[in-house]
């Protein structure tokens, strides 16, 4: 069975884009974060695993490491063109190289400025795990409940 390869450039990029995949018990998922994270959210991020026991593997990292690039895995990687952080920027246009060498690429959102969004199916939940595992993010998605309420992810055909 294929493992499904996150990367979030920032702890919560995983919950806010791809938290329906993060649900999905069956999904054997690893979470890469940038090698650049601070101390504080790196511990915050180590709690995902207490939310969602699908979680096999976070790593912190300035690339994906080589035994996890696969051709059976399927990564998720923020889209390089609709993000407008420069962190998702780059890690986007990696996965672009990676999905143009043949790669399983998914690109997802975290800031809902994409065509392709579509509402979650239970926001309270998403809302919820956002909570527990980034309390010092909740400013992001106390008043702007687009963090928790849609998602978007969308494949590119070459």
């Amino acid at each position: 069975m294929s493992e499904i390869i996150i990367v979030a450039p920032h702890p919560d990029d995983e919950i806010i884009g791809v938290y329906e995949e993060l649900k999905k018990k069956e999904n054997k998922i690893t979470v890469i974060y940038d090698s650049e994270t601070e101390a504080k959210r790196r511990e915050e991020a180590l709690k995902l695993k207490e939310h969602f026991d699908n979680v096999r593997n976070q790593l912190f990292q300035t690339t994906i490491p080589q035994p996890f690039i696969q051709k059976g895995n399927i990564f998720y990687l923020p889209d390089p063109y609709f993000e407008t952080h420069p962190d998702h920027r780059r890690w986007g246009f990696s996965g672009e190289q990676m999905a143009r060498a043949g790669f399983d690429v998914v690109f997802y959102s975290t800031i809902m400025n994409t065509p392709y969004i579509h509402k979650v199916t239970n926001p309270d939940k998403k809302r919820e795990a956002l909570e527990k595992v980034y309390p010092s993010q909740k400013s992001l998605w106390e008043y702007n409940y687009i963090y928790f309420l849609f998602e978007g992810r969308c494949k590119w055909i070459f």
